[in-house]
């Protein structure tokens, strides 16, 4: 493995690694804020409860993701230093406005953890708030940078030396409105069904249980309106790349020559080797449509791009469509449950639906893991688009292998760490209204471990 290979395959793990944790950061706390309000509008208890173990899993995860999100802003100036000299002075401003952002989250997301019963309620909802924003915040300043790294402006080019800078106008990049809408979209579906996953698994087992039922309701009352959404940002988004980076919708739709009246390809294998896309179903001038709004619009294909400078088009294409794939699935069981719920009917008891619903649960973070495969791979080879090639941006240091190695070894280790206290938030499942029960242990183990408990213990 070459070193570039190396820094790449890094930067794309601990990218990969820690996406979950922000998303997760920004849908969580709108969730548990939700519950608090619910509590304190009908007085339930149970809604209190929720509030309480959502803070918990956020706390959680919060704590593992400023770990990962640290390793990542080292690895942007140990791995490329290339980009920090040449960037640092252009797109600084917006990491520098993340980290407030980050810590105002922080301090509250304490206020909120140890101020039950110190403050007032309505304080420590506004707590919760502040907690909600400035992580959804938080991760719009972090996708303005990667916005602008794919459409830069705030500087001019002179003798191969970025002058003139402007770094308010940086913060405008034509890609920032259109990224930042579909990574916030992302994070709240995403989340959404995962939690409405897991409580949808519990209803299966435990139709009765209040506790998993308006957590459900809750939790699709998030994920819903997002996943409806997303499909007009993903368009939005589309029309975007168009414009700024042919290139990357080339390799994003298998489209190897220029035409006008373009297709739309669903599936299909690019074959880079003879230039075109293989087994694809196409759907005549639905690209043009799509792209500039006109059936006979002329899409650019990668004909007119170097060979040199071609994305790897099998791998920004099968990610393309995995993420349309299953943005498309969270958005047909968006209408589903809207359907169920129009006609009266209890989604608690529909055991097909929640089947669905199991099954959409990681589905969100898988399609966010692909949109970013298809940002990040469909730039390449450039890391600053059409300025800054990655070769050029990667530090001299040989050896590369040896720390990516390491952290591999250092993100499985969190990874089961969190899924065991995740699990350990779990352990105690509700079966009644009010009541929760440990699982039952197996025979010949500690028979008093399955002790039943008050709710909101």
């Amino acid at each position: 493995m070459s070193d570039l290979l190396a820094a790449r395959s890094q930067m794309a793990m601990s990218l990969a690694f820690h996406i979950i944790f922000a998303m997760v950061g920004i849908g969580m706390p709108l969730l548990m804020v939700l519950a608090e309000w619910k509590h304190l509008r009908t007085g339930e208890a149970v809604y209190l409860d929720l509030a309480k173990r959502w803070a918990k899993g956020t706390a959680i995860l919060f704590a593992v993701g400023a770990v990962s999100g640290t390793v990542l802003s080292l690895e942007l100036g140990l791995l490329w230093p290339g980009f920090m000299k040449f960037a640092g002075a252009i797109i600084g401003m917006p990491f520098s406005l993340e980290g407030f952002a980050f810590f105002t989250e922080a301090i509250f997301l304490g206020v909120y953890l140890y101020g039950w019963n110190r403050i007032t309620p309505r304080a420590h909802l506004w707590a919760g708030v502040l907690v909600a924003v400035s992580g959804a915040v938080s991760g719009v300043f972090v996708v303005i940078a990667n916005a602008w790294m794919n459409a830069p402006i705030g500087f001019v080019m002179r003798d191969g030396v970025a002058v003139d800078i402007d770094p308010l106008l940086a913060l405008t990049t034509p890609a920032a409105l259109p990224q930042t809408l579909h990574m916030t979209l992302a994070a709240y579906a995403g989340t959404g069904f995962a939690v409405a996953g897991i409580h949808a698994f519990f209803l299966r087992r435990h139709g009765r249980s209040g506790f998993h039922r308006k957590a459900l309701g809750i939790a699709l009352r998030m994920a819903i309106p997002a996943a409806l959404l997303q499909p007009l940002s993903g368009d939005l988004s589309a029309k975007a790349v168009a414009t700024l980076q042919p290139a990357k919708l080339a390799a994003m739709e298998g489209q190897f020559t220029t035409e006008r009246g373009a297709p739309l390809r669903i599936g299909g294998w690019p074959d880079e080797a003879a230039a075109q896309t293989r087994w694809s179903i196409d759907i005549p001038k639905a690209l043009s449509i799509l792209a500039f709004g006109d059936p006979n619009a002329e899409v650019q294909g990668l004909d007119r791009v170097p060979r040199a400078d071609w994305p790897p088009v099998a791998i920004v294409h099968v990610a393309f469509q995995l993420m349309v794939g299953l943005g498309s699935y969270m958005a047909l069981l968006s209408l589903w449950a809207l359907w169920s719920r129009w006609r009266k009917r209890d989604l608690a008891n529909q055991r097909l639906l929640l089947l669905a619903i199991i099954a959409g649960t990681p589905m969100g973070f898988i399609a966010t893991e692909a949109g970013w495969v298809v940002t990040e791979v469909g730039r390449q080879p450039w890391i600053v688009q059409g300025v800054l090639r990655t070769a050029d941006a990667v530090t001299p240091m040989p050896g590369l292998i040896v720390p990516f190695l390491l952290f591999t070894v250092l993100y499985v280790f969190l990874g089961v760490i969190v899924a065991y206290l995740l699990m350990r938030q779990f352990a105690v499942a509700p079966t009644q209204t009010g009541t929760f029960r440990r699982p039952t242990p197996p025979a010949g183990t500690t028979p008093a471990g399955a002790t039943a408990v008050a709710a909101g213990d």
